[in-house]
């Protein structure tokens, strides 16, 4: 079986560089917030220069998402994994389930999971950064249509389905992610559970009666 070659010595300095880079910016964001924490305190935090920390990020709103972003790949690799018997929604949402349930495998060589989750919670409370991760989330969701249009052989372009699902799906998270980030509980176990009960409900808000049985009550006038 071919296997990946391992980076060379200079290639993995460079990545824990980053990394450190990373996790410290997104610790300081944390506890700090985004606004207050400068690119200097994230070198310090590092002993590292200025030139250094713009070597690897164009600035801080890049450091901000650099680990989400891994999370985001992740997801668009088990959504091509996903067995092509499932429709695409179901698709959908066992890749998210899958991703919550691997995120500790996923980000753990950067920042521990509970890190992240916080990050997160940062983002969805922080204006600057919700801009940006609504900007980045509609790209996502174009990904995310051309590889369901991909893996049902339709054209994007000339079908609207791919995209219609997309939004359904990407409306749900968008919802739970929200609701989540006010919650108490920021713990992964809590997303996912929030996360399943909304994916759930998207069959039946879409295709049936919300209100039979009031309905029902109601005679000819």
């Amino acid at each position: 079986m071919d296997t990946l070659p391992r980076p060379g010595l200079r290639e993995r300095k460079k990545q824990r560089t980053r990394d450190a880079l990373a996790r410290a910016a997104l610790e300081l964001f944390t506890d700090k917030g985004y606004e207050r924490t400068t690119v200097d305190e994230i070198t310090e935090a590092v002993d590292v220069s200025q030139r250094t920390f713009f070597r690897y990020f164009a600035g801080k709103e890049e450091a901000a998402f650099a680990v989400l972003e891994m999370t985001e790949a992740h997801f668009l690799d088990l959504v091509r994994e996903r067995p092509p018997h499932e429709s695409p929604l179901e698709a959908l949402r066992r890749a998210v389930l899958e991703n919550w349930d691997t995120l500790n495998e996923t980000v753990e060589s950067v920042i521990p999971v509970e890190l992240h989750m916080r990050t997160f919670q940062l983002i969805e409370s922080t204006p600057a950064l919700l801009a940006v991760h609504l900007r980045r989330t509609a790209e996502l969701e174009e990904k995310l249509a051309r590889l369901i249009a991909e893996r049902e052989g339709l054209d994007v372009d000339a079908d609207p389905r791919p995209r219609v699902a997309v939004a359904v799906f990407s409306g749900v998270m968008r919802v739970t992610g929200r609701l989540w980030s006010t919650g108490g509980d920021l713990s992964v176990e809590a997303i996912r559970t929030l996360t399943t009960a909304y994916l759930d409900q998207v069959g039946p808000a879409l295709t049936k009666d919300w209100n039979i049985q009031g309905k029902r009550g109601k005679g000819p006038a």
